[in-house]
């Protein structure tokens, strides 16, 4: 069976009359920690105490993530390149797990006379998490409006040129905030968030195992490489659930002590595989990352995400381009499984599925 959320049927391209920028969503208010929670990660047994663990990370700034304020900042952007091109689409905005659901933006955008859309999801990645999961998103949200416009996710961008000149910008200047003396011997290392190895496992089509990882390895190489970096490390921040299951390693903390053992005194960390400065970003690295590398008297830079740059909505509407064109994809990979070769490409069978829970 196809991943849900796409179907054969695809929109012809003088159809798409909309746009819809998905997203991960996020609490707006102190009361609002908990239930966005619960929403995270129901169906996965998370106990209670873990999530008062993580409801602290918000509440440590008023409650309120930067995600939803950054998706906005992003449209707004979007909708000036729209109008900068002569682009005629209007540009809607809807979450997983927080307001504004995508079930009640779908709905909006039926009642506003939409028949079909494209959806731009704040993921670069393939993966469950990444890719499938907001194939999911869509169709339950399809199926839960009656007569919903059509709905298809633009294709993964993990190595786009723009995002990549980006993502290459933002160490060029983490690089030069660095003391004077300690910019030519700083270690650059990327972040990503973490994933079961189950799961990385199965991301991908059937025998292309771990697509998720290859391709933060791919864009990690590709800016390292934009920015003349030769050596540079990729490893894992925000792991959660149960100890016993593996999780994709180092973290990133732990990393800091295997560099300071071996005298690194300065590191530029790049969180790539985050579109946005959301809270895992600034509580995990800002925070934690920061303070331990101030512990081990190493200096300590974090380049900016690239959702931020102007360049980032260039993209956005470049692959919106890209659907309604029918053109090929613009990339800087020359490795073709790890990634669709054009957009709107239906998800081969078996694709990503997410693996069993184990029991705990």
């Amino acid at each position: 069976m196809q991943n849900p959320g796409i179907d054969a049927g695809e929109p012809a391209t003088d159809e798409v009359d909309a746009l819809l920028l998905l997203s991960f969503g996020g609490p707006e208010r102190p009361e609002d920690v908990m239930p966005f929670l619960e929403n995270v990660t129901r169906g996965r047994g998370v106990p209670p105490e873990r999530l008062a663990e993580v409801a602290e990370h918000y509440l440590h700034f008023g409650g309120v993530s930067p995600i939803n304020a950054l998706n906005l900042d992003i449209i707004k952007a979007v909708e000036a390149e729209f109008a900068a091109r002569g682009i005629d689409l209007p540009v809607y905005f809807g979450n997983r797990n927080w307001h504004p659901m995508v079930e009640d933006t779908v709905e909006g955008m039926r009642v506003d006379g939409i028949r079909s859309a494209l959806v731009f999801p704040t993921s670069a990645w393939g993966g469950y998490s990444g890719c499938r999961q907001y194939h999911e998103d869509i169709a339950r949200a399809r199926a839960d409006v009656l007569n919903a416009p059509e709905l298809v996710k633009l294709r993964q961008y993990f190595d786009h040129p723009l995002f990549i000149e980006s993502v290459a910008d933002g160490i060029r200047a983490a690089v030069d905030s660095l003391p004077a003396e300690r910019r030519a011997d700083a270690r650059l290392v990327f972040t990503a968030h973490s994933i079961p190895v189950s799961a990385d496992i199965a991301s991908g089509p059937p025998g292309e195992q771990g697509l998720y990882s290859r391709q933060i390895a791919e864009a990690a190489r590709l800016a390292a490489t934009a920015t003349g970096f030769g050596e540079y490390d990729v490893v894992w921040q925000s792991r959660s659930g149960p100890p016993q299951v593996p999780w994709l390693e180092p973290d990133i903390v732990d990393h800091l002590d295997a560099l300071a053992a071996q005298g690194v005194r300065a590191v530029v960390v790049c969180p790539i595989g985050f579109v946005s400065d959301h809270l895992e970003v600034i509580w995990d690295l800002d925070n934690e990352a920061k303070q331990r590398a101030a512990e081990l008297d190493m200096a300590f830079v974090r380049a900016g995400t690239a959702g931020a740059d102007a360049r980032f909505a260039r993209m956005v509407v470049d692959l919106v381009e890209e659907r309604l064109t029918g053109a090929e994809p613009v990339k800087l990979s020359d490795m073709p499984s790890l990634g669709c070769t054009r957009n709107g490409m239906p998800c081969a069978p078996g694709c990503c599925e997410l693996p069993a829970r184990p029991q705990r």
